[in-house]
């Protein structure tokens, strides 16, 4: 028998795998910091650092943002799931 090892996140989508997270922007930026959160996740394009498959502008949906971070779920080239805080200059509105 063969064990599937994708892991499903809340969505359903296979989730992105550790070794090609995308690269966050540095958490200590952004403690003590009000993070607003959207009714509804905000469509945007953002440029991510995976790990392994290097740079590229993403599909994503804004789900929060402090003055200079942005909170994005994002879908990567292999049509997987990620979650990471980036710098705001990185995204834009789809």
């Amino acid at each position: 028998m063969t064990r599937d090892r994708r892991r499903l996140g809340p969505s359903g989508i296979e989730q992105v795998p550790l070794r090609d997270a995308a690269a966050g922007a540095p958490e200590a930026q952004r403690r003590g910091q009000r993070v607003v959160e959207p009714s509804d996740p905000i469509p945007a394009r953002a440029w991510i650092q995976a790990r392994e498959s290097g740079e590229v502008q993403v599909d994503a949906f804004v789900i929060g943002w402090t003055e200079r971070q942005i909170h994005v779920r994002y879908l990567d080239p292999h049509g997987r799931e990620g979650f990471v805080w980036l710098w705001a200059t990185a995204v834009t509105r789809a």
